[in-house]
């Protein structure tokens, strides 16, 4: 075999074996089978409006419900100074950033949130908030409507590793809608990485971040790598001294894939 063809089949098969690993079929039903068991039947729920946000699956975990902040603190336990009324909460500048009591691995989390109107400040300095997925790998918020910053932080970017695919912002004082689906990192016994962390996400409704990889927990001006973690860990909200607004916060846990 000639170094050539052997090298293009090389290619071939490194291209192969992801697809390979990542076959969820289960050997274990045929085809068509009648008696392989049916998924769970859920009320999906209701989309949001402007006026008002939707109903969420009845299978998800209601984060904030528009009462209050029960199911969130800071950093050393104690209750979330941010402001809650008419059905959102507010960030409370120079308070500190809150995390869920309850930690989380892979799931499907659905935030939304509106940028002050009317808008102040430039580029970073500019609506500023951030969705942190276990507390370490942030989706940023921030107003990139009509407002230029560097790709990798602006709206809906993967912090400092994806810009988004397209800009979907919308106008300060509208509501937006993050929805993402992750997939933590798998260590195995000894700290070694197995499975880097993933992550889809759609900025109201349009896809802008398609199954990333992630390098490691994201961080402003540099790229940690991975460290040895728990499969779960509160989510977080940042508090960067920007008054940006959220409601109707759910989570859906996902089966561990291993």
């Amino acid at each position: 075999m000639n170094k050539i063809l052997f090298a293009a089949i090389c290619i071939l098969l490194l291209g192969v074996v992801p697809v390979i690993c990542n076959a969820q079929v289960d050997p274990r039903w045929k085809i068509h089978d009648p008696d392989r068991p049916a998924p769970p039947v859920i009320d999906s729920g209701t989309q949001s409006t402007q006026d008002s946000p939707g109903r969420p699956p009845s299978d998800a975990v209601v984060l904030f419900d528009g009462k209050d902040l029960s199911k969130w603190g800071h950093k050393d336990g104690s209750a979330a100074k941010w402001k809650v009324e008419n059905g959102y909460f507010e960030v409370v500048p120079k308070t500190g950033e809150i995390h869920t009591r309850e930690a989380f691995g892979d799931c499907q989390l659905h935030v939304e949130f509106a940028e002050p109107a009317p808008p102040k400040g430039e580029g970073q300095d500019r609506g500023n908030s951030g969705v942190f997925l276990q507390g370490l790998y942030e989706t940023q918020v921030l107003d990139s409507y009509q407002s230029k910053t560097y790709a990798d932080g602006q709206a809906s970017a993967i912090y400092g590793q994806y810009p988004p695919l397209v800009n979907a912002s919308r106008p300060p004082g509208q509501w937006q809608t993050y929805d993402i689906v992750f997939h933590g990192p798998r260590f195995a016994k000894d700290g070694k990485l197995l499975r880097p962390a993933r992550e889809t996400v759609f900025h109201n409704g349009v896809l802008v971040q398609d199954n990333v990889e992630l390098s490691g927990p994201t961080a402003h001006g540099k790229r940690p790598p991975y460290e040895p973690q728990p499969e779960k860990l509160p989510l977080a909200l940042q508090d960067h001294n920007h008054p940006v607004r959220y409601r109707n916060i759910w989570i859906r846990e996902l089966k561990t894939q291993d």
